[in-house]
């Protein structure tokens, strides 16, 4: 374990090479579970307020869910997660052409449509961060599904923790991520 101000990491972070392969696991992270994706405070605020802007590209079940609950709900650990269609796939995924599950949230961004790219919960994927009294742990989720990542992240020799360089600095800044950094290539040094 690492600790970088009040975070406590895992070094899987960066021992472990991952790169997402989409086009091997068709986003099956967004379908298969049992739970939605966490919401940081101030996320379901600005989920509602571009929920216009990509209601179209929401299926019909997905409208459904949110119509009858919302976009989020309290899970087993009273915290806010994204709805789900039956209890599986989170409501603001669609599946474009090739057959791929993506976001409809980060679509919208993408198109230059909202400032808001998704969850940022969604964007660490694989990695999960816990909030405790004192810190939040940062822990790689290993998950079957994603071992197609794994391997092309070996392939092009990849940590984990570069691969979420954005979504790291996103989280907890450019400074965390650079004491990240100097912390891997210190360790990396010292074997």
């Amino acid at each position: 374990m690492l600790q970088i101000d009040e975070t406590i990491i895992s070094l899987d972070l960066l021992d472990e090479f991952f790169v997402c392969n989409l086009s091997v696991c068709k986003g099956e992270c967004c379908i298969e579970g049992d739970a939605g994706a966490p919401l940081e405070d101030g996320e379901i605020e600005k989920i509602q307020e571009i929920l216009p802007v990509i209601w179209d590209d929401l299926t019909e079940q997905s409208k459904e869910v949110i119509n009858k609950q919302g976009v989020y709900y309290i899970d087993e650990e009273d915290e806010p997660v994204t709805s789900i269609v039956k209890g599986r796939e989170c409501v603001f995924t669609y599946t474009d052409g090739d057959g791929s599950c993506k976001c409809a949230i980060e679509k919208a961004y993408r198109e230059g449509k909202t400032g808001f790219y998704k969850p940022v919960s969604c964007h660490l994927y694989p990695v999960r961060v816990q909030k405790y009294d004192e810190f939040q742990a940062v822990n790689y989720h290993r998950w079957s599904i994603c071992n197609c990542g794994i391997q092309l992240g070996k392939g092009l020799k990849t940590p984990l923790y570069r691969f979420l360089k954005e979504p790291l600095v996103r989280k907890f800044g450019p400074e965390w991520y650079e004491q990240l950094e100097i912390a891997d290539q210190e360790l990396k040094g010292s074997k």
